[in-house]
């Protein structure tokens, strides 16, 4: 067989499902909805909406998220039709593996652990800095032990982040039957802090605030291009829906709960961002949004001091949700990566209880350096090229899903077969047009070093052979 060939060879969807039917199946919809809310909503649901209001959109930045939820719809009902079709661990790279061939999933697994593993350190760095200021007042960190390895400046290791990032990995550890509860309870007390202040918001909004909607072009702002251009900000609040996908081999009715996880925390995350939106730049004029904190400075502006308390628990809570989920489907990629012998150390391996605990163990420990000891500034960027990478070809992968003979489709369909499909894997495409040509440089470097390995070690040793 030809290199070429060899590289796109496809895998069997009846061998995934056999390797990963010794998963534990624990996972319900209301689950799902907890992990995807989890890692959609996190503190960029208090600052996201003031500062594109104030910087491109005005008070129209409720329109913005409105637009922005509707196209990443799209992909989420691709995402919910091959899920439910391959109820597998693993998301795009398993499903790259089966719809397009070896390397293809390769690719996508390759682009997504960069992806889970800055995602969980740059939020883990933010979490500690929260951490920081909430007990400033009793106790102080030592400024070597306050930030990532750069002697220049004092600073060693990030221990709280290193911290944080281990304790949600021993949670993870005991199970998802346990570490859901957790979860859950989690989201719930976050949402009810973002309805806390939309509730105690709409109270001091001013209409005048409010006018006009959509302001006038001005300083290459504002306008209804100004709306448009907030919306592809604004998109990237929605890509954490993605990591559910991960999961589907531990859910218990994959064909119905799968897309009910999807969409759901789609639909919620778009109200909770468009209520946030509304009523923020109802509180204040949208020009003095532009600060750091916005939430908490609006509900200070209006005379409601206890805000940078509340905001920071919401905050906290919101990163601790984005961390678990973010940290439990980089393990279940790595367990999928691990599965078909394209990763060493056999990493896809499952403990007694169904839990891939090789997997979880070196994601944890990855992200644990990444958080305490990498400066990540110039590096988050690529964590959206990798989501919209994996949307991109999920979306573009339906076309031929549907011409499979070996996949029951039985669930779930995305509707306005086949033009919604392109229109997605479009919308997505132009969106990594628009990433930094810093992002797709440090992006194709990536890719190389990922072909690298593959072609001079996972080839050699998948399972495919």
């Amino acid at each position: 067989m030809q290199l070429w060939q060899r590289m796109f060879k496809k895998e069997s969807l009846t061998a995934y499902l056999k390797s990963d039917e010794h998963f534990a199946k624990t996972l319900t919809a209301k689950d799902l909805i907890g992990l995807g809310i989890g890692a959609v909503i996190g503190t960029g649901i208090f600052i996201l909406p003031g500062t594109v209001a104030a910087t491109t959109a005005g008070p129209g930045v409720v329109f913005s998220f409105i637009i922005a939820a509707i196209v990443s719809g799209l992909v989420a009902m691709a995402y919910s039709e091959t899920a439910s079709a391959m109820p597998v661990a693993g998301s795009a790279y398993s499903y790259g593996n089966v719809i397009f061939g070896e390397v293809v999933g390769w690719v996508l697994g390759w682009a997504l652990i960069l992806e889970y593993a800055l995602g969980v350190a740059a939020v883990s760095t933010g979490w500690s800095a929260y951490f920081a200021n909430l007990i400033a007042p009793v106790f102080k960190l030592p400024t070597a032990l306050s930030g990532a390895y750069n002697p220049a400046q004092g600073t060693y290791v990030n221990l709280v982040a290193v911290i944080i990032v281990l304790l949600i990995g021993l949670m993870l550890r005991g199970g998802m039957k346990e570490s859901k509860r957790i979860q859950n309870a989690m989201v719930l007390l976050k949402v009810a802090i973002i309805i806390i202040f939309i509730v105690v918001g709409f109270f001091f909004i001013k209409s005048s605030n409010l006018m006009p909607v959509i302001p006038a072009r001005m300083h290459g702002a504002f306008g209804v291009q100004g709306v448009l251009a907030g919306t592809s900000m604004v998109f990237f609040a929605f890509l954490g829906f993605d990591a559910l996908s991960a999961s589907a081999a531990e859910v218990k009715n994959p064909k119905r709960d799968m897309p009910i996880g999807i969409i759901g925390t789609l639909i919620i995350a778009a109200i909770l961002y468009g209520l946030v939106a509304f009523v923020l730049t109802g509180m204040v004029h949208y020009t003095k949004l532009n600060v750091a904190d916005p939430a908490a400075f609006a509900l200070q502006q209006v005379g409601q001091n206890w805000a940078a308390l509340i905001i920071t628990i919401g905050a906290l809570i919101g990163m601790f949700t984005m961390m678990t989920t973010m940290l439990y489907a980089s393990s279940r990629l790595i367990y999928a990566v691990g599965r078909d012998g394209l990763l060493p150390g056999n990493l896809g391996k499952l403990n007694q209880k169904g839990e891939p605990n090789r997997a979880l163990g070196i994601a944890t420990i990855v992200v644990a350096f990444f958080g305490g000891m990498v400066p990540l500034d110039k590096l988050v960027d690529l964590v959206n090229m990798g989501t919209l990478l994996a949307f991109m070809v999920v979306s573009l992968g339906i076309l031929p899903l549907r011409k499979r003979a070996d996949v029951k489709q039985d669930g779930y369909k995305m509707p306005g077969y086949p033009v919604l499909p392109i229109l997605s894997a479009v919308f997505t495409f132009f969106l990594i047009t628009q990433l930094h040509v810093e992002t797709l440089i440090a992006a194709a470097i990536w890719f190389v070093l990922g072909l690298i390995l593959y072609l001079t070690y996972g080839i050699k040793h998948s399972r495919m052979n």
